[in-house]
């Protein structure tokens, strides 16, 4: 399981992030999304630890912690939801509850 690491600063890199995470336990892993077009990082990013225990002791001491002028959002990584195809998904019935067809 991945920790979420939310309101970062568009500051941040793997290398800092980590450095912060490893004071809690061994860090595996550590993604900072970045934007498609403009290349910058998008203010959040998951770091995956050794052990849930390790995990469990970042997000208790981390969550609402000021780092680079920001307070921290850390918890739980949520599990990566299926967005449903590459034309948005959703409600096929749009049309104000009628079904067209």
């Amino acid at each position: 399981m991945s920790v979420y690491v939310g309101n970062l600063s568009y500051e941040v890199t793997e290398e800092s992030l980590n450095a912060v995470f490893a004071e809690y336990g061994s860090v595996k892993r550590v993604q900072l999304p970045t934007d498609r077009e403009t290349g910058r990082v998008r203010g959040f990013g998951f770091v995956e630890m050794g052990t849930d225990a390790e995990e469990t002791a970042a997000i208790e001491a981390l969550d609402g912690a000021e780092w680079m002028g920001r307070d921290l959002k850390v918890n739980k990584a949520k599990p990566k939801e299926d967005r449903g195809g590459s034309f948005g998904g959703g409600n096929r019935n749009s049309y104000g509850g009628r079904n067209r067809y």
